[in-house]
């Protein structure tokens, strides 16, 4: 069974826009996202960060990462990403892993899914290296020796509908995949045969100047189609349980010049418990944070709080039992790697979109909103129709 590694290479200098791998595409900087898209890929064993920068090096770390130190020679403008994989290559020989595989995932290309990293990887099973691209129908023009314009991929004397066009493709720059003995014995990222793994356009943005990341900034604020489970499952349901940090707040936290915390919420939210509280559903706010935050939002919710927990599943699991309510009739939402155990517990487990990885792999609903920018209410509204569409079906 082949071992596979996923480099990202994230060097601190860059000219077009000053520490580009640390801006923020929807809340998230752009080295945590390519991040958390390798940890979700299931192809990925080992995800690696190539930097010579102390902040991305700690980030890095925080995400769950490992990192490897470039140095300073591999570290230019005019350094090639090829050099850093190799580098890579080496610091891993000497720790003992060989990888027989290598995906390649750049920062800059914001929208890349684990699909994508998962699809060009298992083209190696055909092919020698591979890249995600995205299809292209534009006519391609450029300058000739006298600066007259004529076209590349067509004739300007035969215009061809669109359509009619021969298939063609542009590079994402997302994600590379290759053998890495291939890498070794050619020193570049294409060798032998090479497969497309062809993804959607609006997946194929890259990141280089500020026009760039406006773009990426307003296209990461898509209201997103994610599947609703079905409506016997949300009719079914006797109680939800939230998580605090990260679910009822966009994860973040303030803090005045005295040290005092605070964090913002979303109001939509409040509404949503409040239909939920309509409908009879049993509502908990269980969370690990200690700040008095917690409760003071759950009373003016109306919702029972337990808070300063470490142990989360087993005070779950106490709940349940105490109000009589069957773990299947249950809803658990949560955000993070210590709220898996408590998706696991219940009969739907449900995160916000921008959730951590391993809380959507143990998700079956993964919600459009983020935390704390009405996640509960996207919740909550499904919850709602479904028992109103279970209502009318009965009048019918």
């Amino acid at each position: 069974m082949s071992y596979i590694v996923a480099v990202i290479p994230a060097r601190g200098g860059s000219k077009g826009i000053p520490d580009k791998n640390l801006q923020t595409v929807g809340g998230v900087p752009l080295l945590v996202r390519a991040i958390r898209s390798c940890q979700a890929a299931n192809q990925i064993d080992l995800v690696v960060v190539s930097t010579d920068n102390d902040q991305i090096a700690t980030m890095a770390l925080e995400a769950g990462a490992k990192v490897i130190r470039r140095p300073a020679e591999l570290s230019t403008d005019k350094s090639t990403s090829e050099a850093a994989l190799l580098h890579v290559l080496g610091e891993l020989e000497k720790e003992g892993i060989q990888p027989d595989l290598l995906a390649f995932v750049q920062c800059t290309t914001p929208f890349v899914e684990p699909s994508d990293i998962d699809g060009t990887v298992q083209l190696l099973s055909s092919f020698d290296s591979a890249l995600t691209v995205a299809p292209s129908h534009r006519f391609v023009w450029k300058h000739d020796e006298s600066k007259n314009g004529t076209g590349v991929n067509h004739s300007p004397l035969q215009r061809f509908r669109r359509q009619e066009l021969p298939p063609e493709f542009i590079e994402t720059g997302g994600v590379y995949a290759m053998k890495t003995a291939g890498l070794v014995a050619n020193g570049h990222r294409f060798f032998g045969k090479i497969g497309l793994h062809v993804v959607p356009v609006d997946r194929a943005i890259e990141i280089d100047d500020y026009s760039d990341l406006s773009i990426a900034r307003a296209l990461a604020m898509r209201p997103t189609e994610f599947p609703i489970p079905n409506d016997n499952l949300l009719i079914q349901l006797r109680a939800v349980v939230f998580d605090f940090d990260g679910v009822m707040t966009d994860n973040r936290v303030g803090v005045s010049e005295t040290g005092r915390e605070f964090v913002l919420c979303d109001r939509s939210d409040g509404l949503g418990i409040s239909n939920l509280h309509r409908i009879g559903i049993r509502m908990l706010i269980l969370s690990k944070e200690t700040n008095r935050v917690v409760r003071h939002r759950a009373r003016k919710l109306r919702v029972e709080v337990i808070h300063g927990c470490d142990e989360k599943a087993a005070a779950l699991a106490v709940w349940l039992q105490k109000n009589a309510i069957d773990q299947s009739d249950c809803a658990y939402v949560g955000n993070d790697i210590n709220d898996v155990e408590c998706m696991k517990l219940v009969g739907l487990a449900a995160s916000p979109r921008d959730a951590h990885p391993r809380a959507h792999q143990n998700s079956q609903w993964i919600l459009a909103s983020h935390g704390g920018h009405g996640a509960i209410r996207e919740f909550a509204d499904a919850v709602l129709g479904a028992h109103g569409r279970n209502e009318s079906s009965r009048r019918d």
